[in-house]
């Protein structure tokens, strides 16, 4: 099993969408990127933190590559915004990959590239791509959210 981590916007989307993916063995929403330990969710919401809303999956690469997830990521979310997806706007929205090693670095700086000379999207990519610091579960009531509530339908 690998690991990578995805911010796309809201973090109840883009896990929603992850997990629809065969060989996602298990997603955890939580924050990366920020200065402070432990944050919470409204320590978060406040953009001061710099945290990203994020998710880290686990992933079978016998089934689904690192490449697919990338493949994926870019049709789950608008990665031509800066700080935003659709109403939600701030740092914590931003898109972003952040890679365990220079193979997923590669392949995401590859990806993006690759991404941004196809028509999928009119303005340019600005996700960022950063090596992974510590990443922090949010709260419970976070995880699944969308799922715990029926809710069957991304908010991106």
């Amino acid at each position: 099993m690998e690991k990578a981590i995805f911010a796309g916007g809201c973090f109840w989307g883009v896990q929603l969408d992850f997990d629809r993916v065969e060989g996602i063995a298990l997603s955890v929403v939580g924050y990366i990127g920020g200065h402070k330990n432990n944050p919470t969710y409204e320590e978060v919401c406040t953009g001061k933190t710099n945290h990203a809303e994020a998710v880290e999956v686990t992933y079978d690469p016998e089934i689904v590559t690192f490449d697919d997830l990338l493949d994926l990521f870019w049709q789950f979310h608008n990665p031509t915004t800066l700080n935003q997806q659709g109403p939600d706007s701030g740092s914590q929205y931003r898109s972003a990959i952040y890679y365990h090693s220079e193979e997923q670095k590669t392949a995401a700086e590859n990806s993006r590239e690759a991404c941004d000379e196809t028509a999928l999207w009119p303005d340019p990519i600005v996700t960022e791509i950063t090596k992974a610091g510590q990443f922090w579960p949010a709260e419970d009531y976070h995880q699944k959210y969308l799922e715990k509530r029926n809710i069957t339908i991304s908010c991106h």
